[in-house]
């Protein structure tokens, strides 16, 4: 980066850091202690889908390593699904209690995707929670930025804004919050939310 790329204010981008997911364990602790936030056991990864055999092929090959785990208890198979919007999603279940197994599980869809040289495709992973009032939240993982951002839907495709900005000043000692909320996007439709 230049002298005039800082001048113009052009940043380098931030490379992807999927270790940055195992941070969630963590943050999940937080979330329930300070705001009464569980986890429901639902992780997804969103991509954007080629075509081509390659594609496919890494597609079934990483459902077949995670559904081998089915000695997990409260693990079911991935349940690919497609969103209105054409985005493919991998979603992940175990029970509420073990989101560590979850978190391997979404870490590991990024990773193959990434290492068989599909990291462009890779959009966003989300961890879901919920709280005794029912409300929903989100941890969401963007893949380019490496960082994350809360995201708290209401019905109506509303957002839970002053929400989000409380779980933004919880999670900023576990895990690498998103500065700049204007790349806190809506995830309308994602499994589990």
């Amino acid at each position: 980066m230049g002298f005039l790329d800082a001048l113009l204010g052009r940043t380098k981008p931030v490379k992807p850091d999927l270790d940055q997911l195992f941070g969630l364990p963590s943050a999940a602790i937080t979330l329930e202690a300070a705001a009464g936030f569980k986890p429901t056991g639902v992780g997804s990864v969103c991509f954007a889908a080629v075509e081509g055999g390659a594609f496919a092929q890494i597609q079934q090959d990483v459902q077949a390593l995670l559904d081998a785990d089915t000695g997990s208890e409260g693990h079911v198979p991935i349940e690919p699904t497609r969103d209105d919007y054409g985005y493919t999603w991998l979603t992940s279940r175990h029970a509420p209690d073990d989101i560590v197994s979850l978190v391997n599980d979404v870490h590991a869809v990024n990773t193959a995707l990434e290492s068989t040289g599909f990291g462009p495709q890779l959009l966003c992973s989300l961890v879901n929670f919920t709280d005794a009032q029912n409300r929903k939240l989100a941890l969401v993982y963007l893949y380019k930025r490496g960082s994350f951002y809360p995201f708290a839907p209401l019905r109506g495709e509303k957002r839970d804004n002053p929400l989000e900005i409380q779980i933004k000043a919880m999670l900023g000692n576990d895990l690498r919050i998103e500065q700049e909320l204007t790349r806190w996007f809506p995830v309308w439709g994602a499994p589990g939310l």
